[in-house]
């Protein structure tokens, strides 16, 4: 598990290189992979639910794990980075890739 401050730099060094490679507004391609639970992926989708998202989901071979994938606009690294922290808050155990 990261502490605080790896987070702070992982998303501190994330902020820079979208606002080196991107113009903003632009659209950003989430990646979460979570255990298989309709709860779980249920909070994913509803916390991007009137932006515009494109959503899709696939389940591991052996069912065990989901990959949903969100494309979607955002305004800015900030927003990003936001929506970030707002999954990992929201859905336990969560793999943000």
């Amino acid at each position: 598990m990261q502490s605080p401050n790896n987070s702070e730099e992982f998303y501190s060094k994330l902020k820079s290189q979208l606002y080196e490679t991107t113009s903003w507004p632009s659209k950003y391609l989430f990646k979460f992979i979570i255990k298989s639970d309709p709860v779980k992926i249920s909070k994913i989708e509803i916390s991007f639910d009137n932006m515009g998202a494109v959503i899709t989901s696939s389940i591991s071979k052996n069912g065990k794990y989901t990959s949903v994938s969100i494309n979607v606009k955002m305004k800015n690294p900030e927003a990003v980075i936001e929506k970030y922290l707002q999954i990992g808050k929201e859905v336990k155990d969560v793999i943000s890739l």
